[in-house]
């Protein structure tokens, strides 16, 4: 099958002929259909957080299952899935606490004395995130999917496999945004994007966008935001409490660096919280005023949106179907596997929400 291939940080990713093996006891393979670009591959590819290599990057995407494993009951040739990086093993702590989305076994995965889930010419080729979506064709266990309706496009479900949930999920699961509240996102790509959107889902009253990009900033609106600010305009968090007569209850940083983070904290009124989505580079400080928490401002972080992703894509996806979350607006360009490259490129100018590849294409 044909996939991107990661070989050295900081270089383009090759398309390349690789070997996929045929599905254990519980493992399921799928063939692909879509695949979302998102800024986490970017984050990997750059460097920034460290992987093993040579990898196949990808992590946010849909398509139909192909086969199953002998002990694999939940899904079967024919069904149409979605696919989560947060796989869960069902019986940790993390997992019977109901914290799924921070499940750290490491039993999903095979065995160093088996053969790799995927090669190249006898190679080892590390499998990202469980998952290594910018492929034909992807082995998965069967913990890392999640079965839904086949009247769902999956060029709009892929996108649900990492970006959507981890935006709507950080509004419902980790912050629990309240009906009538005031909420402020730092960032309008894509998660920030669904950040707004679940706000408006959740009840919120006033919703503020904010990026230096005036099209996201348009964009925005089309997913709920009640008013937009230029973050290239001045002190944002003075700007946002001057806004709303003394700061925001809650606030989502979804860009990933010091500055955002700590604004995000800033423009809070007392009682309020403070989320951090974005991926924060390895070694960095967030400094923050002490006597601020004595107000009980707090601030938090959201790993894949708190999600029980086989709880809430399905209910992403009928939010959608009924015309209550905007998939449609967020797929900037649907692209070959071979433009993938681009596809980071522009991600990294910050000139689009999402990249959606097409395996069909």
């Amino acid at each position: 099958m044909k996939a991107a291939v990661l070989h050295e940080v900081g270089q383009p990713l090759e398309i390349e002929d690789v070997e996929i093996s045929k599905p254990g006891p519980r493992e399921v393979l799928v063939r692909t259909v879509a695949a979302g670009v998102c800024h986490s591959d970017l984050h990997f590819k750059d460097g920034t957080y460290p992987y093993r290599l040579p990898t196949i990057l990808g992590h946010e995407s849909a398509g139909v299952v192909e086969q199953v494993g002998s002990e694999v009951r939940y899904v079967e040739p024919g069904d149409h899935v979605i696919t989560c990086l947060s796989a869960f093993c069902g019986h940790c702590e993390a997992c019977l606490t109901g914290h799924m989305s921070i499940c750290s076994s490491t039993e999903l995965e095979r065995d160093p004395d088996q053969e790799p889930r995927l090669s190249r010419q006898g190679e080892h080729l590390h499998q990202f995130i469980n998952l290594s979506s910018f492929a034909e064709q992807m082995l998965i266990h069967e913990h890392a999917l999640v079965k839904i309706r086949k009247d769902m496009p999956l060029d709009r479900a892929a996108l649900i496999g990492c970006g959507v949930t981890t935006g709507v999920g950080a509004v419902h699961n980790t912050a629990k945004v309240e009906v009538g509240s005031t909420v402020a996102v730092i960032g309008c790509g894509g998660v920030g994007l669904s950040c707004i959107n679940g706000a408006a889902i959740a009840g919120a009253g006033r919703i503020i966008a904010i990026d230096t990009v005036g099209s996201k900033l348009n964009l925005a609106k089309a997913f709920g935001a009640t008013d937009v600010l230029d973050a290239s305009d001045g002190d944002v968090p003075k700007r946002i409490k001057e806004l709303t007569d003394g700061g925001v209850h809650y606030s989502f940083e979804a860009i990933g660096t010091k500055s955002t983070a700590e604004q995000a904290f800033k423009m809070l009124r007392p009682g309020g919280t403070a989320t951090v989505i974005g991926m924060i580079p390895v070694g960095t400080k967030i400094e923050l005023h002490g006597a601020d928490f004595l107000w009980e401002r707090k601030i938090q972080g959201s790993a894949m949106g708190s999600n029980r992703f086989r709880v809430d894509m399905p209910r992403y996806v009928d939010f959608y179907l009924s015309g209550r979350l905007h998939l449609d607006e967020m797929v900037s360009q649907r692209i070959r596997l071979e433009d993938v490259n681009d596809a980071l490129d522009a991600l990294r100018k910050g000139e689009m929400a999402r990249s959606v590849i097409m395996f069909d294409q």
